[in-house]
């Protein structure tokens, strides 16, 4: 990992507030935003949100895969099909950290649209962004060839908090559904098996309709409502504690609290004392899905090394190709896809808020007054 001197350019000494710097993170071509009390920094090619570094704690509660992160543009089936595999999953494995944009598609792309080029989670975890040298704004712009997009994403730095600004303007002549998601997903030193507390306005939830993998431990399609997860031996999970369970596989989705305008989720880690989640509107993303791997995939790149746990807000409720979120239609009486006018755009604001704790938050908001 580079040192403190490569990740600043050619700023040293004291922080300043706002800073903006290129380098390279974990191998991989990045550019970071800091202030006295936080690092944010974002991935070139796929736009990750690849850490939001704590410098209270040292932590970064984002995922970081177990296994070399590369480019997306340099991913060639034939050559390293075998290490992050093949398929629609393969560039984004290769290149996939902490928080992914999933656009225009939440899920696998269809056969045809395999052929075409589209990835899985679609083009905005594989397209190369320009990413502005501001110092008090990170901007990043990328074009989606293939879904006729342009996506641009402002970072501002708040304190101890992140200001994320996203907005879709289409290409297209004509009104359309699309997937839109935020893949976040957390990872250890932060995420520890049996010990990690979330909680989350969530309601009416469901849990995968088929099976998700291989150590699946929920009953397939039921409804339940918030934390209390049907088991398959016909008990309950409580889902606001990460799994204790050697190895484990799980996803439900959640609908947020219609009563509330903004939702939330926040994780909590009683080893580092620090709380970490994100607020949005309601009305933005009402869906919430909970994606649990621990040690139980072991084909490449896994390999039964991956332990992670994504909370992926956004317009629809599963993973899933396009066709199947458009014919679902709704769920919970809640649509479960956007729709995107003709020539159109759409815009949303969400939070990244981190707090030093004793106990987990039962509510998250923000901005606080004043803040």
């Amino acid at each position: 990992m580079p040192g403190t001197d490569q990740r600043r350019g050619r700023h040293r000494g004291s922080i300043i507030p706002g800073l903006v710097s290129a380098g390279l993170y974990r191998g991989r071509r990045a550019v970071s935003i800091e202030n006295d009390q936080l690092r944010v920094t974002v991935l070139v090619e796929g736009g990750h949100l690849a850490e939001v570094f704590d410098k209270t704690t040292g932590i970064n509660p984002l995922w970081t895969p177990p296994w070399p992160s590369i480019e997306p543009s340099t991913y060639d089936p034939g050559q390293h099909g075998a290490i992050y595999g093949g398929g629609g999953d393969g560039k984004l494995l290769a290149g996939i950290m902490g928080h992914n944009l999933c656009l225009d598609v939440f899920g696998a792309a269809s056969d045809a649209e395999a052929a075409a080029g589209v990835t899985a989670h679609g083009e905005g975890s594989v397209a190369p962004y320009e990413i502005s040298d501001s110092r008090s704004t990170m901007t990043a712009h990328a074009v989606f060839p293939l879904a006729q997009l342009d996506f641009h994403r402002e970072i501002d730095l708040k304190g101890r908090a992140v200001r994320v600004n996203e907005r879709i303007v289409s290409r297209c002549g004509f009104d359309r559904p699309i997937g839109w998601t935020q893949h976040v997903t957390l990872g250890p030193p932060f995420l520890e098996t049996g010990r990690t507390e979330f909680r989350a306005s969530a309601t009416r939830s469901k849990v995968f309709e088929s099976a998700f993998g291989v150590a699946d431990y929920l009953k397939e399609g039921a409804c339940f409502d918030w934390p209390a997860a049907p088991r398959l031996d016909g008990g309950a999970t409580d889902l606001r504690t990460f799994t204790g369970a050697p190895t484990s596989s799980a996803y439900t989705a959640h609908l947020m609290d219609e009563t509330l305008a903004r939702a939330f989720f926040v994780a909590f880690s009683p080893s580092a004392r620090l709380a970490f989640g994100y607020v949005w509107e309601r009305a933005d993303f009402p869906w919430l899905g909970i994606w649990e791997e621990n040690r139980s995939r072991t084909s490449a790149p896994w390999c039964g090394n991956a332990i992670a746990r994504g909370m992926e807000f956004g317009v629809s409720p599963f993973p899933e190709t396009r066709r199947t979120m458009v014919d679902r239609g709704r769920m919970f009486d809640v649509p479960t896809y956007r729709w995107l006018p003709a020539d159109g755009a759409l815009e949303a604001t969400y939070w990244i808020v981190l707090q030093t704790a004793d106990r987990i938050p039962e509510y998250l908001d923000w901005p606080n007054p004043g803040a």
